[in-house]
């Protein structure tokens, strides 16, 4: 295939590219005895042992605030995160199914929200004790940084089979000013914005908040969404931090335009799903998060971290069918979490260790009613109380085994119950009903430092994904939970190689393999509603390569690149099919992601990525083939500055050469539904003005 070629062609180069230079730059440091490579360390947190990248004997990916820039879109996370290898994102403009997150095959098969995965924000956790996470509710406008850790990652964060998104909004320290913007674009985009943030003595605070309305590329597919995110942090005289988080969510209006056929899609790629506009198909949400965070050192070597958040999410959901098609729930999350950091010495080695805990509860109160035409809520079909505990209790341990040599160790073990209470079934057909789990999860990395600057390094990890309440659902349409479906697990073996090539970049390079047992999948029911199995066993193998580099001061190339060999090995469903020897639906075997940053004299700067993304299946007998494509963005703008004030005034165009696409792919969809097109060519304009 073309696209799949282009990408595997352009990927081949880069990778030989990427490990040149690193050679190279270590040849320069033994050629030159009087000089030392210049390293800007990057401190990394997400894997609770706060530590340099460098030093950390996994594939952590990395999104710095020069890679946020200005002039994008701003709808979803794909847009910041591409860079990131072995992150394969979809779904950016139903804003009513949210964007589906993957990383080493969990979370792709998502119908809607990102599963598989452990969100943070700011330190609160986005991922319920369920497994479940949602990212409306992330400020994009104040985005700053980001730690992705893939591959197994249930020792740092539990119930998080595939890795673990760690975003961080921007603090009064970055901002030190006055911040509006205001966007425009194709298909009725517009958002109005502002933010504000400063540091006086040892008061820091900011606040972002904006308002997005967004016609949509097809029918029925309007969003309207107002978020504010607030900070406030106080450094106390002996150090210690406490840090505050607001999130206020209010998105009143999301219409889903549902996915299509494929002969659909050639009659009309813009059109809805007929059932979609019958049923008013959509959803509103509101959500309120708070979140403290008190980080205090003990001495010159500990360090103690206390966490607290409580969230509120009111939702509603209009589904395009019937029977129990509208969907409400009050949900509530809370959690506390704690751990202690020391640096010592054991028998003369170095030891940075932690131990903590986290606890958190979920309680959702759901019901469904029948969905009539033009959205009216009809009879009640359902009613339970979901409620879901989580406890667990981990370490963390780094030892510097030599000057060359570190090995990183880490053990967790989880508690998790998930119970109904069902208050709609007749008392002589109550369906409550209780699952408790207990998982232990272990993790071995070893990393060797062969020259200054670069590091090769190995690592063994397990880790499990317990099914959501909404995969829990019975196949019979009744309440309860399924009593046949398990937790998934996972075992991973990676080798890796990562490092710097002086001060102008960086590179990263993972292969892994990986045992899953009990894979939870997804099938439709003659209704139309999604229910979930265990597949017996199944067998991943990857490649993942990334590289940032300044080839000259105004120049920066990015590339990342991911290769994905999913197989089910075992996986014979309920209806007798067997599926073994099959590829994972919703995964492409390949894909590359390219951006050339210019940043010019005079505040000019222009931007242009590409995005290949190779072919996939769209069922698990690998009968609906997609086809791959190539999307090209362009930004580019300039900054004036006069006195305190900056003003920025910039221009995009979205899918550069107007390729058609599928933005989305519903898996193993009833009726051959699987396809959302994505838009055609789209222009945006904007301009910010700030302050200091």
């Amino acid at each position: 295939m073309l696209i799949g070629g282009v990408a595997m062609i352009l990927a081949a180069l880069a990778i030989p590219l990427v490990l040149l230079a690193a050679s190279k730059a270590v040849s320069a440091q033994e050629t030159a005895a009087d000089t030392a490579v210049r390293l800007e360390p990057v401190q990394v947190s997400a894997p609770r042992l706060e530590r340099d990248w460098l030093g950390s004997p996994a594939a952590i990916g990395l999104l710095e605030p020069e890679d946020v820039g200005m002039g994008r879109q701003g709808l979803q996370l794909d847009e910041y995160l591409n860079r990131i290898p072995g992150l394969q994102m979809q779904n950016r403009y139903n804003f009513a199914q949210d964007i589906r997150l993957s990383i080493r095959g969990f979370g792709a098969r998502a119908p809607f929200g990102v599963r598989g995965l452990h969100i943070r924000v700011d330190g609160i956790p986005e991922t319920l004790p369920d497994g479940q996470s949602q990212v409306d509710a992330i400020d994009l406008e104040s985005l700053h940084r980001a730690e992705v850790i893939r591959g197994p990652s249930s020792t740092q964060y539990g119930n998080a089979a595939g890795g673990v998104v760690d975003l961080h909004t921007q603090r009064g320290r970055d901002l030190q000013g006055v911040q509006a913007k205001v966007d425009a674009g194709s298909h009725g985009l517009r958002r109005l914005g502002i933010k504000a943030g400063d540091r006086a003595g040892p008061w820091e605070y900011s606040i972002s908040g904006w308002d997005l309305r967004y016609d949509g590329y097809r029918d029925h597919s309007r969003v309207e969404k107002r978020l504010l995110n607030a900070k406030l942090g106080y450094e106390f005289d002996d150090g210690a931090e406490l840090q505050t988080v607001l999130r206020v969510l209010d998105a009143p209006d999301t219409q889903d335009p549902g996915a299509l056929t494929r002969d659909e899609v050639r009659e009309d790629r813009r059109q809805a799903r007929e059932a979609s506009l019958l049923r008013d198909g959509g959803q509103s949400a509101e959500q309120q998060t708070l979140g403290i965070t008190y980080t205090r050192p003990l001495g010159a070597d500990d360090e103690l971290e206390l966490r607290g958040f409580v969230s509120q999410r009111d939702f509603h959901n209009r589904l395009p069918f019937k029977g129990g098609g509208q969907v409400r729930y009050q949900r509530d999350h809370q959690g506390l979490g704690a751990r202690y950091a020391r640096e010592t010495a054991a028998g003369g080695i170095p030891v940075l260790y932690a131990v903590g805990m986290d606890l958190a509860e979920q309680r959702d109160d759901r019901q469904r009613f029948d969905n009539l035409e033009g959205g009216i809520r009809g009879a009640q079909q359902f009613d339970q109380l979901e409620r879901a505990r989580s406890l667990g209790i981990f370490t963390q341990a780094s030892l510097e085994l030599t000057d060359r040599l570190n090995l990183v160790l880490g053990g967790r073990h989880d508690r998790l119950r998930m119970s109904v209470d069902d208050r709609f079934s007749d008392p002589g057909e109550d369906r409550s009903g209780r699952r408790d789990f207990r998982e232990w999860s272990y993790r071995a990395g070893l990393g060797y430092a062969w020259a200054p600057g670069h590091q090769l390094y190995a690592q063994l990890g397990t880790s499990f994904e317990s099914p959501t309440f909404t995969e829990f659902a019975n196949p019979d349409g009744g309440t309860g939970l399924n009593p046949d479906l398990e937790p998934e697990r996972a075992r991973s073996l990676e080798l890796g190689a990562k490092g710097f090539w002086g001060d102008t970049g960086r590179y990263e390079l993972a292969v892994f393999t990986m045992q899953v047992r009990d894979e939870i999948v997804n099938y439709q029911s003659d209704s139309e509603r999604d229910y979930y199995e265990n597949s017996g066993r199944s067998r991943r193998h990857g490649l993942e390569a990334g590289a940032s580099w300044h080839p000259v001061e105004p120049l920066r190339l990015t590339l990342a690149y991911t290769l994905s060999h999913y197989r089910f090995r075992e996986f014979r469903d309920e209806s007798g099919e067997d599926f073994s020897g099959k590829a994972f639906p919703g995964v492409p075997r390949q894909q590359l992601f390219a951006e050339l940053d210019w940043q010019g004299p005079e505040g000019r700067f222009v931007t242009v990525d590409m995005l290949a993304v190779d072919r996939l299946y769209a069922d698990n007998a690998n009968t609906e083939r997609v086809s791959g494509h190539v999307l090209t963005n362009l930004r580019l703008g300039r900054a004036w500055e006069t006195g305190n004030t900056r003003v920025v005034p910039y221009l995009s165009v979205n899918n550069l050469f107007d390729q058609d696409y599928q933005s989305n792919i519903r898996i193993n969809a009833l009726g051959g539904r699987y396809y959302e097109p994505g838009p055609g060519r789209e222009y945006g304009v904007g301009l910010s003005v700030q302050w200091r």
